[in-house]
Formats: C-alpha cells, structure tokens, sequence
C-alpha cells in the first residue's frame, strides 16, 4: 500500500471514529434526559463533552486498563443501555466496555451482556428530590451550583432552589452575582445560561429559578415562603465551624440538613468514599465535608494502610494561594500569611494530618504536617512521605493504587495518572479528589519507605465531593455500576 493509500485509509477511520462518536454523544444526552442515566468512562463525565474530548477519554481508557476500548465499543454498549428498561442510574461505561472484552464468550451479544451486570438496578430504591440552599456565594459555593445546575437533568436528585448572601441584592450586585457564575478565570465560561431577574431578586439558571436572598442570619430566613421545604444547606462562607453554630440554619423554617464546606468542630468529618456510611443521615442531622487536602490524601492513605500498613509519615501540601491571603505585603493575623501570594512560596499550617484521623482512626498520631501556599490560582499537590509496616516497590505500589482506581470503594475518589509530563495546569478541571501521579512514586531500596505525590483540584475535585456527600445526605444516589 502507498503512502498516500495509507494517508487516505486513516482519513476515512477518523471520520468513522468521529462520527460514531457523535452517535456517541445523542446516546448519552438521550440516556440522561430522558432516563436519568448519566455514562462516565473510568468516573470521567461524558455531559457536555465534545467530540476530541470524549475520543480523548477514550484514549486514557485505553492506557489505563491495557485494553483496546474504542469509541465502537461504547456505542455498543450504549445502545444496548439505552435499549433496556432501567432505573435512574450512573454507569461507568468504560469498565462496562473492559469487561465486555475480557467476558465476549458468556453472552450472545451486548443487549444480553449489560443486562446481566445490570441486573440489580431494578433493586434500587426510588429516590426523592432534595431541595439545597447554598448559603454563601464564594468560590466553593459557585463551583458546586455550577455543577449542581449542570447536572439537574430531569430534577430528579438535587434541585438547588436559594442562594443566600449578605447586604443589599439590587441590579448591580445581582448582575455581579450573575457575572461571576457565568465567568470564571480559573473554570472557564459556565457550559449553560445565567440571566438576572431583577424583578423576582433571583438567577435564572439554564432556564431554573434560583432565589437569591439577603440575610444577616442563618435563623432570619422563612424558606418555606419560597416554596423550600426539607432543605439540604450546604454552608460555604466559612462563619459557622461548630454544632452549635451550624445548628442556627435547622432553627429555619423549610431546612432539615446542614452540610459544611469546611473541617467541622462537633460534628462528622466525612471523606466521602472513606467513612460516610459511618454517619447515618436518618439520625444525624449536620455534616462537615472535611477541608479539601484531607479529602485528597484521605483515600490513598486508606489504600496504603489497608494494603501494607502505615507506622508514620509526613504530609506537605504544596497549596495553591487562597482567598485569606493577601494580593499586596499587608497586615495578617497569621505568621507569614500577609506576604503577596502571587509574588512568594508561603510556609504555613495545615490541619489536614491531624484531621486524617477523623475519617481513619488508625492514624490518630501517626502524621505531622505542614503546608506551603505557592503562586498558582488553583491546583494543588500532597507530598506523603510514610514508612510502611510492609514493604514494596514502585511497580507494587503502583499496582495497589490502579486497583483502588479500577474497582472498588474508592473509584471516584482516586485517579491513577500515567503521563511523565503531568503538571499543576493539567489537573484543573479533574472530578476526582485524590490524582495519584504513578510516574512521581519513590521507593527506599529496603521497601520501607515511600513517596508518593497526590494532586488535586483544590476547588472543583472538592467541590465534587461535597455534592457526592449531599447527595448521601440526601438519600438521592442512584443505582451506580463502576
């Protein structure tokens, strides 16, 4: 065959390819709005994405199980979903494709195949919308109403019905409010639509009404009025740490739950995916979602301990700068903190190595830590240094940890990266909390000790356990296949 036969004969596959991945993406809208079936790949969200992104996926499926997955595959396999009778559901369509290879013999064909790994969806039980108010507007709480509103579908989980902010809302301030959902420097333009209703002081999200109400105080509000009853509040301003504190939203009418954006004092420090069924929503009443570099190394810390055991270690967090510090040399509270962020590596405090223990109780004393804020907006990276009860290698750790990406408990808490190239840029954007980079890992030749290097979104991989851990509080999951 001659170079320009063989040129045109990949012309002709890649349009094959993008084509069937338009299919693709119908399929996938059709599930989800019709059904309330959302398709990931390996925890990876396929709404909204556009066709390079989801060939792309389809890339990293294919590195990080060894196995031939193409887009072919997933229309398949998405076609025989979208063909059966099924609850609402979330699907990890790429392990379904994985495990479709490794079984082809068992079933006549992909209809038969998803029918029996699906089996028990019929089970699950049926789920009651929960409505949330998210009280305080800052860089959390517009990341979680962005996701929130992205993922409304047919409303059949979170609906999210209020924001509450203090001081006056007139024109400009709600135009403000609007313009900062919609724009984000970090995040990127918000995939939907936000228009401000002046009239009915509120938001108008892909469509959605949105209150926004002014309040000085959490006990002040008669959500009720606003049709709200039974609310989740998930707190992001950062004003209220304790029980007693977070206890003033349940003394508001329409509110049942409080969920804290926030290590919490008194109340449950869950790390979703690690200790929530600990706490049971049917008996406790207030949550805190742990700060995000606990939620990061929590789950691998998990793997580790139960995997080879853990005697000690060390944590440095090398954090992007945050709100608290300043923008010019000015007056700080804290040591250091008042330094310019964009201008200075910051060393500082974390609590993440002591707050471990509230989620793992195994680790009660066994870590120290510390921090250091450098000049990035976002993205961030934990460096744990742990000697082991038993010990490995590089490629055994490796190992354990793509088990704990692959299946499991902790799915969509770990990411397992493969890339030599890996920097904080590429992490922005990444669902999962914990981004295990296996490229990074460093093993003492008597196996004993290990360093290993976990990155994180330090706002949008939080932000994602914040609403799993809402939507646990809320009794909203839905049958899920990973």
């Amino acid at each position: 065959m001659s170079l320009n036969e063989t040129y045109e004969k990949e012309l002709a596959f890649q349009a094959d390819r993008r084509k069937s991945t338009v299919e693709f993406i119908k399929i996938v809208s059709d599930l989800w709005y019709d059904k309330s079936i959302e398709l990931v790949v390996f925890r990876n969200q396929l709404i909204d994405r556009n066709v390079s992104e989801i060939l792309n996926l389809h890339e990293y499926a294919r590195a990080f199980v060894q196995k031939p997955i193409s887009i072919f595959d997933s229309v398949e396999i998405a076609q025989a979903i979208k063909s059966l009778d099924l609850p609402p559901a979330k699907l990890d369509i790429g392990k379904l494709t994985y495990e479709f290879h490794l079984e082809d013999q068992k079933h006549s064909n992909a209809t038969a195949f998803v029918a029996d790994k699906l089996k028990d969806a019929s089970k699950n039980e049926s789920i009651k919308p929960k409505d949330v108010i998210l009280y305080g507007f800052g860089r959390i709480g517009r990341l979680v109403a962005r996701e929130l509103m992205a993922r409304t579908g047919k409303g059949s989980q979170l609906r999210l019905r209020a924001i509450v902010t203090r001081g006056a809302i007139d024109q400009t301030v709600l135009e403000k409010r609007a313009s900062l959902l919609r724009n984000d420097s970090v995040h990127g333009d918000f995939s939907g639509t936000v228009i401000a209703d002046i009239e009915n002081s509120a938001l108008i999200i892909n469509g959605t009404t949105v209150n926004v109400i002014s309040a000085n105080a959490p006990e002040d509000i008669d959500y009720t009025t606003y049709g709200i009853n039974n609310a989740l509040v998930i707190d992001n301003t950062g004003a209220f740490r304790d029980k007693e504190a977070l206890s003033r939203h349940l003394a508001s009418n329409g509110v049942d739950k409080v969920l804290l954006t926030a290590p919490g004092k008194g109340v449950p420090n869950i790390v979703h995916g690690v200790n929530h069924a600990e706490n049971n929503p049917d008996t406790v009443d207030i949550f805190s979602a742990a700060s995000c570099t606990t939620n990061a190394i929590t789950p691998i810390l998990k793997a580790v301990e139960d995997s080879l055991g853990v005697i000690s270690g060390h944590l440095e967090t090398i954090h992007a700068y945050t709100n608290d510090q300043n923008l010019v040399d000015n007056f700080h509270k804290k040591y250091r903190r008042g330094r310019a962020a964009g201008l200075n590596m910051v060393i500082t405090e974390t609590g993440a190595g002591s707050a471990v223990s509230k989620a793992l109780p195994s680790f009660e004393g066994k870590l120290t830590s510390n921090a250091i804020r450098v000049p990035v907006p976002n993205g961030s990276l934990a460096i744990l240094n742990l000697e082991l009860a038993n010990p490995t290698s590089v490629e055994g750790m490796n190992t354990i940890m793509k088990k704990y990406a692959l299946e499991g408990d902790l799915v969509e808490q770990i990411k397992y990266e493969m890339s030599d190239e890996l920097v904080s840029s590429d992490i922005v954007g990444s669902s999962a909390p914990s981004i295990y980079d296996s490229k990074a890992t460093i093993v003492r030749t008597d196996g004993k000790n290990v360093l290993l290097y976990i990155w994180y979104d330090n706002e949008y991989g939080y932000s994602h356990q914040v609403i799993r851990l809402a939507k646990y509080i809320a009794k909203v999951r839905r049958f899920t296949y990973y």
